[in-house]
């Protein structure tokens, strides 16, 4: 993680006061449970919680010596408890605390990755039925196919992040799991009651089995949905990026006043925030293998998975997080040109109306085969006409071959665009109904 692609918001999530004050509330409650249990006295409890406090640069001076973390941790709240410190972490084990914190930290993570799809989303529906009806071409294979609209394309976005908003909600009730079991997960230590109290403040759902941590196939669950929801962000970012090439230049995005395109040409407008997200898409797919890699650990737990969420949790979380914010924001400052997509539509002189002549054709009796060849043999001559051509080029030309078995009405019908946006109505409904 770098400042210039992190909020404060999810940073704040990953910092070590956080983490340790974590600890100490996961400390402290279970301390609360024990004593209700009556295996520690109650004032013991009271005053841990009552006194406990640390300091981040104590702890890491005690790790130093110790190699320990939360021995560490135990270590420098002590010094402010006193000795009602030999009460705490009774039956529990390092993974008790570090597990259970991270599932706190990935499901405030998750409540503010949350925050971010939604403002997305506003975005996408807002724009989308702003250009609802917005011609503009198709493309497949980034060749000119059928129309379809603005709002179309905004339309299939949104869905797609309506996906990953669902995705991310069962990603976060997945990792948002509890373990409070002792070295290896037997509770021979710890009375499971103390594990459902913990898990009941902060917030968590027991964790049926944790061996000795948590099971990383929840993890590994958690980040690929995270990857899903980047490439979503890539998607919408690469189409933009695409729209904004100075050949098609249908949208682009808000260039801010006194903002400079390029150190060397000052007429350059680049699409340098969509570009960004695309990079920003690749570091968060980056966590999602290392956390499938972490599934597979020795027997009832080892650490070698530690370092690695030590380093995917945060930066996954907080590019994405930064990520969403960004993409939303292209969109709601997005330029867009419908007159230059009207200008594209018409560029190749009605060839995107060549299957509604197939259609037409074979209803006439033609075979497939016949009607294609021969609107096939048609378009091919107008895609070889020098540019620019005539916005019904292919019409004349089909209407003056007595081949093509179409009245003039028939034919002209078939060149009828608002045919294409017949059941825009009915997609809409279908995606935000």
């Amino acid at each position: 993680m770098i400042p210039r692609y992190a909020r404060p918001e999810m940073t704040a999530i990953w910092s070590p006061e956080t983490r340790f004050s974590i600890w100490f509330e996961i400390e402290a409650l279970a301390m609360e449970a024990l004593g209700e249990l009556g295996t520690i006295p109650k004032a013991a409890a009271a005053a841990y919680r009552a006194k406990g406090k640390f300091d981040v640069a104590r702890i890491d001076a005690i790790e130093r010596e110790v190699r320990h973390d939360v021995i560490a941790f135990l270590t420098n709240v002590a010094e402010y408890v006193g000795e009602d410190a030999r009460f705490a972490h009774q039956g529990m084990t390092s993974s008790d605390v570090l597990d259970t914190c991270l599932a706190v930290q990935l499901a405030r993570a998750s409540d503010l990755l949350a925050i971010g799809i939604e403002r997305l989303l506003a975005a996408l529906k807002t724009r989308a039925f702003e250009h609802k009806l917005t011609p503009c071409i198709g493309r497949s294979h980034g060749i000119h196919a059928e129309p379809t609209t603005f709002g179309l394309k905004l339309a299939s976005h949104y869905a797609a992040f309506a996906r990953g908003r669902a995705r991310l909600e069962a990603a976060r009730a997945e990792i948002a799991t509890c373990a409070i079991s002792g070295a290896v997960g037997t509770f021979a230590q710890i009375d499971p009651r103390v594990e459902a109290y913990v898990a009941s403040k902060l917030g968590l759902a027991i964790e049926p089995i944790s061996t000795q941590v948590i099971p990383r196939d929840r993890h590994a669950a958690f980040f690929a949905a995270l990857g899903v929801i980047a490439s979503s962000i890539e998607a919408l970012a690469t189409e933009v990026r695409h729209l904004q090439r100075t050949e098609v230049l249908e949208a682009e995005e808000f260039f801010e006043a006194g903002q400079k395109g390029s150190s060397a040409m000052p007429h350059k407008r680049n699409p340098v925030l969509t570009e960004n997200l695309c990079g920003l898409a690749r570091l968060v797919r980056s966590a999602v293998t290392p956390a499938l890699e972490n599934v597979a650990l020795w027997h009832e737990r080892d650490i070698s998975h530690s370092s690695v969420e030590r380093g995917i949790a945060p930066d996954a979380t907080i590019h994405l997080d930064f990520a969403l914010h960004r993409m939303a924001d292209v969109i709601e400052k997005l330029i867009v040109y419908p007159d230059a997509m009207a200008r594209n539509l018409a560029l190749l002189g009605g060839l995107h109306n060549s299957q509604r002549v197939l259609l037409a054709l074979t209803q006439k009796g033609l075979s497939r085969e016949a009607a294609y060849a021969l609107v096939q043999t048609h378009a091919m001559a107008v895609w070889r006409t020098p540019a620019p051509r005539p916005g019904d080029a292919l019409q004349q030309a089909l209407a003056a071959d007595p081949a093509v078995a179409l009245t003039p009405s028939e034919l002209a019908a078939c060149f009828d665009d608002a045919h294409h946006f017949a059941r825009v109505d009915a997609i809409f409904a279908r995606v935000f109904e």
